[in-house]
């Protein structure tokens, strides 16, 4: 988004009232030179010189295509803002919005795709699990962490003992994004292979903040929206 600079030549341009009267007539239009003549009942030489000041200090636009007589007039981004200093505002909101949308696509990827905190080999009949914490990584025989107890199953489908993760959770540390064990109910066994299982911890703190920025982008984008309309409905 550029900046609104004024310039000498933008002061000197916004100097006349004529000028501001020809802003005005082009506020939200686009107009011949005919069109402006008869909105400002100026005649076309000193149109075109005042036209001409306002172009060189970037607040009109002239466009022209070859093969047609007529030259069409605008107002330039710079000229809408010095108009509607609301644009700009418009414009921030709109960026905050989706940049809000973005962060809670992201969020939203993060939990579908779960984080990988460990992983099950096993070995002769008996299961290794190797527990990452950080770029460390720890080797745990699960007869040495499981309390006699505790019952060690993982099934095809993903299906294993509350108390195994969460005794394995203990054990690796292992913390959500916001600082907290997570809840054993968080955390899947995904069967890689027949000695090979992945412990994958889908963080619902990354759920809920996706909600969260899901609900401020639609919030925020009905506030932009009608803030647009309004700021629309004014120039017409």
């Amino acid at each position: 988004m550029s900046k609104v600079t004024l310039d000498m030549a933008t002061f000197k341009a916004l100097a006349s009232d004529t000028r501001l009267d020809i802003l005005r007539a082009l506020d939200g239009k686009k107009m011949s030179l005919k069109d402006i003549c008869t909105a400002t009942n100026l005649n076309k030489a000193t149109l075109h010189e005042h036209l001409l000041k306002l172009n060189e200090a970037g607040l009109v636009n002239k466009n022209e295509r070859e093969g047609h007589k007529w030259v069409i007039y605008k107002l330039t981004w710079k000229g809408e803002c010095l108009l509607h200093p609301e644009n700009t505002k418009i414009v921030v909101l709109f960026s905050i919005t989706f940049m809000t949308l973005f962060v809670g696509i992201i969020n939203l990827v993060n939990y579908v795709k779960g984080v990988v905190i460990g992983k099950i080999v096993t070995i002769a009949g008996s299961p290794i699990i190797y527990g990452a914490k950080g770029e460390s990584l720890k080797v745990f025989h699960a007869p040495d962490i499981l309390s006699s107890g505790t019952n060690y199953t993982v099934s095809s489908d993903g299906g294993q003992s509350a108390e195994f993760v969460r005794t394995v959770l203990e054990k690796t540390d292992v913390k959500n994004i916001v600082g907290n064990a997570p809840a054993p109910s968080e955390v899947s066994i995904k069967t890689t292979s027949s000695t090979s299982q992945l412990l994958i911890l889908y963080d619902k703190s990354f759920q809920w903040i996706a909600v969260f920025c899901l609900i401020v982008f639609v919030i925020l984008l009905s506030v932009g929206i009608w803030w647009f309309w309004k700021n629309k409905k004014s120039k017409l």
